[in-house]
């Protein structure tokens, strides 16, 4: 029986740099939190600040990380989880992204809607020091959360 559980920030950094296919930890957080079954932790989710300060308006937040092993509904329970934590907070909405190759399945089953692409393949900055991130175009999914 899986059931979420808080989880300090370094102990979700640690699991998404041993197990995320694509992503280093993101560099801070407004909370965090693990889903587990009582003796092991089978994923994580990061929640913060919306990356985008276009998006930053102090009730939106962003889902910077979700990390699992696997795990069956583990997904869907850190993202609903992540909703239910922001609405207690006070937050209208909750934003995050998966790649276009990706199907999104655990984001529709937790009241997602994919508002369509977003940003470009990668950073084209002039910190752009990261070339091992997936070159490739996001979707950006929001959940609307009704006070």
């Amino acid at each position: 029986m899986l059931k979420i559980i808080p989880c300090t920030y370094k102990a979700a950094c640690e699991y998404v740099y041993k197990h995320h296919r694509h992503h280093r930890a993101p560099v801070g957080c407004k909370f965090s939190i693990a889903v587990s079954d009582g003796d092991t932790i089978h994923g994580v989710a990061i929640c913060g600040r919306p990356v985008s300060r276009y998006l930053d308006d102090g009730f939106t937040l962003e889902i910077l990380r979700v990390c699992t092993d696997g795990t069956y509904n583990a997904c869907s329970m850190l993202y609903g989880a992540c909703c239910r934590i922001a609405k207690a907070m006070g937050y209208t909405k909750v934003i995050t992204y998966t790649l276009v190759s990706e199907s999104g399945a655990s984001l529709r089953a937790s009241g997602f809607t994919n508002e369509g692409t977003a940003g470009k393949p990668h950073w084209t900055g002039v910190r752009d020091r990261r070339r091992d991130l997936p070159n490739e175009f996001k979707n950006r999914w929001v959940r609307r959360l009704k006070q």
